[in-house]
């Protein structure tokens, strides 16, 4: 067993957001981003009932970009550029939110009749200085178009950035490194070294890295430059994400990041008086900024 693999271990905050939880490990009071990554939170597994589905209504964000990665179920996006886009398992939906955009994310109307099925990943990836004023813009890449790589008993979707020898072709704004990793009993991968900073999040099953357990819905961040192999006895889903290490350090308050804290103040501001612009189809409601968010992190 190697304790030298691991830097950090960020333990779960886990939200019930009535039929379904989720669980939060970015940001954390020990650290806040690993790479662009700003924010990590699983979602589900769960079922809903008959009737009833995910209704995330309209809100902003500033300065990041969102990541939508589904294992089960689907989930349909409208955000203020006029965007409409299901999402479904395997593909990714990247949404730039730049200057300012403002969404939603809600069950289709077929699944609410069979009771939605949701699990899955969101994560948001801070926005390098230079482009976090950028206009908003909204990608969504296929299943198909995303790279897999097969091998001893591993299968692994490439999601964004350079990873065994393949490239995905969903945009990055830094140097971004991301994985959707199923290990069948016995199966492992190596887990390449190349990026300035990297972490394992074990979704679902039992996973191990260089004979190091990995806890479920635990995220691992792992020492720069090491080699290792992750595998699995029972069978894993795993995420592997990272990429460049960020020089200056990011605010994070509700659903805005910036590396100026005063940005999030005017971002506050201009949401409370309405200065967002709607999202066409899904304009009749909102949601208000929060007293107290319960996501929270300055530098």
């Amino acid at each position: 067993m190697r304790e030298d693999l691991i830097t950090m271990t960020i333990d779960p905050v886990t939200h019930d957001l009535g039929g379904f939880k989720v669980h939060r490990t970015l940001p954390s009071r020990p650290r806040t981003m690993v790479g662009p990554f700003i924010f990590f939170d699983q979602m589900g597994p769960a079922r809903l009932e008959v009737g009833t589905g995910i209704d995330v209504r309209p809100h902003p964000h500033i300065n990041l970009a969102t990541v939508t990665y589904l294992y089960a179920g689907s989930l349909d996006h409208r955000d203020s550029l006029g965007t409409f886009a299901t999402i479904e398992p395997g593909a990714v939906n990247l949404m730039t939110a730049g200057h300012g955009i403002v969404h939603s994310e809600r069950s289709p109307s077929a699944e609410r009749t069979i009771g939605p099925e949701l699990s899955g990943i969101q994560t948001w990836l801070a926005l390098p200085e230079r482009d976090e004023e950028i206009d908003p813009a909204f990608e969504h890449v296929t299943a198909a178009d995303l790279p897999v790589i097969e091998g001893k008993g591993a299968t692994a979707r490439v999601v964004m950035g350079d990873l065994w020898g393949a490239t995905a072709p969903t945009t990055t704004y830094a140097q971004t490194i991301y994985a959707d990793i199923a290990l069948t009993p016995g199966g492992s991968i190596p887990i390449d070294p190349s990026a300035d900073e990297r972490a394992l999040y074990v979704s679902m099953g039992e996973a191990s890295l260089d004979g190091l357990p990995l806890l479920p819905m635990t995220l691992y961040v792992l020492r720069p430059g090491v080699a290792a192999t992750l595998r699995s006895e029972r069978g894993a889903q795993v995420m592997l994400c990272g990429g460049e290490a960020f020089k200056t350090p990011r605010h994070v308050w509700w659903n805005f990041v910036s590396s100026s804290r005063d940005r999030i103040n005017q971002a506050k501001q201009d949401w409370t008086a309405g200065n967002f612009p709607k999202v066409p189809g899904d304009d009749k409601e909102w949601i208000p900024i929060p007293a107290v968010p319960k996501t929270v992190s300055y530098p």
